[in-house]
């Protein structure tokens, strides 16, 4: 009878351990082949799930068109990470916008690893920071070339019953093509002397240019309308690339398919003014723009622009290098490059046609204060009793549609360090001082929302427009007369129309007078240009341009148009 109890014991005792194992935690674990990668990689392992199988689930993870919507993903830092070595995402993992693997609804999903590989960088200031470097992607980590993803699998997940998912990182995204040169679209990029010193490894700068009509059959010198914005190097004001809109095209899209070919219908037009359309390419390790100015984390991107990327582009397609031939403009991120540009090198552009700017002036960093706030994400009432969240994003009629403690969790999800390659910590970068590790100082405590006003003063002091233009006015004044024109919505999605209002408070007193231009589009959301289409804005630079060239200059390039 020995025999059988001790078959019976054993047989319990499987039984137990098999519970146990079908019992564990739902984890996933993420290797890739030698042949992806032979050698050991820095960066952050993503697991991706979606219920929309139709699409890999690579591209539905992160924003989408600018506001905080995503499919569940988490995140993991991986280090020297070597072929076959398993990164390991468990219920420790967080996510967003669940918190955690526990939190995901039993059912069946799409499922696709991604891992962002970082570099390492030797900067000029002394510090080792490692960060993705761009592939002229524009920092768009699910696309850049280089960077491992697996096949999409479907397959049935439940927290609740556990158990571990093995998936290989065995795809690699390819190179992305150069565009090649049209009779009227141009590419200009190369290594910048300047960026490359800073950061310690070759890093390139670019520009797009659309030349106007006739320019190989004159000899004739242009002004130039240099846009500013996200990275992009498709033609600028999406010339040539009107296509016949889907049969299931939004109203949006078709409408947006119409400019687009009313634009190049009109720039190609006899009776237009002929100048360079511009825009720039200068993505960096923390985001796809670089926001046009030397800084303590970017580097001397400022200078690259004016010192390097400008005259490279007026001495090889004749533009004019004068001030005045100069004129900015630019929407959301490149509404406040434009009109950074235009404060910080009052003497090298002629003027700035901004529109809907990221925050002038850091009293309203969307809707935080920066300098008098404890907290980013919640607000206390006077009575100290209850915590209101901070809203940092809307539709036009108020409904809000997302939190700043949301987007910045959005954010540390996506990177630690600063590396989401998004909005907050791009401008945290930008605006603030280096840390004692090399990456930049946060004026928000990821964890906590809590500010730090030691280094909400540094902002004040070097990067809040309106501070600046405050106190420095009495030299720039003269210098800017007439310069600034911005549009912006009332009801911007991220609530920077409110920064806009306290820079209108200045500059309509400003003493000498500011001769600007602030125009307020009543319930309108971000980014309101005003009632023009983008000829009309065009003809409206070409107009102000030409109203404030010097007298001895010969506007041919206006004349033989307009006639």
């Amino acid at each position: 009878m020995a025999r059988p109890n001790k078959i019976r014991l054993l047989f319990l005792i499987s039984l137990f351990y098999s519970a146990l194992a079908a019992a564990a935690p739902l984890r996933f674990e993420v290797s890739f082949p030698a042949s992806a990668r032979k050698e050991p990689v820095d960066g952050r392992v993503f697991v991706v799930v979606t219920r929309d199988a139709k699409r890999e689930p690579r591209l539905q993870f992160g924003k989408t068109g600018g506001q905080y919507r995503s499919v569940p993903f988490f995140g993991e830092d991986v280090t020297a990470l070597a072929p076959g070595q398993a990164a390991v995402i468990d219920e420790r993992t967080e996510g967003y916008p669940l918190d955690h693997l526990s939190d995901l609804p039993a059912g069946e999903y799409s499922v696709q690893a991604v891992l962002n590989v970082y570099t390492t960088f030797h900067r000029a200031d002394g510090h080792d920071v490692k960060l993705h470097m761009d592939q002229w992607e524009g920092q768009d980590f699910p696309r850049s070339p280089g960077n491992l993803y697996s096949e999409p699998r479907k397959m049935t997940l439940d927290p609740k019953a556990g158990g571990t998912v093995r998936l290989s990182l065995d795809k690699v995204i390819p190179p992305i093509p150069v565009p090649p040169d049209t009779e009227f679209v141009k590419h200009v990029r190369f290594d910048s002397p300047l960026l490359s010193k800073f950061w310690g490894r070759p890093i390139p700068i670019g520009a797009t240019i659309l030349l106007p009509r006739d320019y190989d059959k004159t000899k004739i010198s242009y002004p130039v309308h240099y846009e500013q914005g996200h990275f992009s190097t498709s033609p600028p004001g999406g010339f040539g690339e009107a296509p016949e809109p889907a049969a299931d095209a939004t109203e949006r899209q078709k409408e947006r398919a119409k400019q687009r070919d009313e634009f190049a219908t009109t720039w190609k037009s006899d009776r237009f003014p002929r100048m360079l359309y511009v825009t720039f390419q200068h993505p960096t390790p923390y985001y796809d723009d670089s926001y046009a100015i030397d800084t303590p984390n970017m580097g001397p991107y400022g200078r690259a622009i004016t010192e390097e990327l400008i005259p490279y582009i007026e001495s090889h397609f004749r533009a004019i290098p004068q001030p005045w031939a100069r004129i900015l403009s630019g929407g959301s991120t490149g509404g406040w490059e434009s009109l950074a540009l235009q404060v910080f090198y009052p003497d090298f552009f002629g003027g700035t046609f901004t529109y809907c700017p990221d925050p002038v002036d850091f009293h309203y960093f969307e809707m935080v204060n920066v300098y008098e706030w404890e907290n980013a994400w919640e607000k206390l009432d006077k009575g100290g009793w209850l915590a209101v969240p901070i809203p940092g994003e809307r539709a036009p009629d108020g409904m809000v549609l997302s939190t700043m403690k949301q987007q910045l969790k959005y954010e540390r999800v996506m990177g630690n360090h600063g590396r989401s390659g998004e909005d907050w910590d791009c401008w945290q970068a930008v605006y603030g001082p280096a840390g004692k590790d090399g990456y930049f100082q946060p004026v928000f405590d990821p964890a906590t929302g809590a500010i730090d006003h030691g280094t909400a003063a540094y902002w004040k002091e070097h990067t809040d427009i309106n501070a600046y233009l405050q106190k420095n006015w009495a030299q720039l004044g003269p210098k800017l007369a007439g310069k600034i024109h911005i549009w912006t919505g009332d009801a911007d999605t991220y609530y920077l129309n409110d920064a806009v209002h306290l820079l209108d408070d200045f500059l309509s007193t400003a003493n000498p007078p500011a001769g600007s231009t602030i125009v307020y589009g009543p319930r309108q959301p971000h980014c309101w240009v005003g009632p023009y289409t983008l000829s009309e804005r065009l003809k409206m630079m070409a107009s102000y341009a030409l109203a404030h060239a010097p007298k001895d200059v010969d506007p041919a390039w206006w004349k033989m148009d307009a006639r």
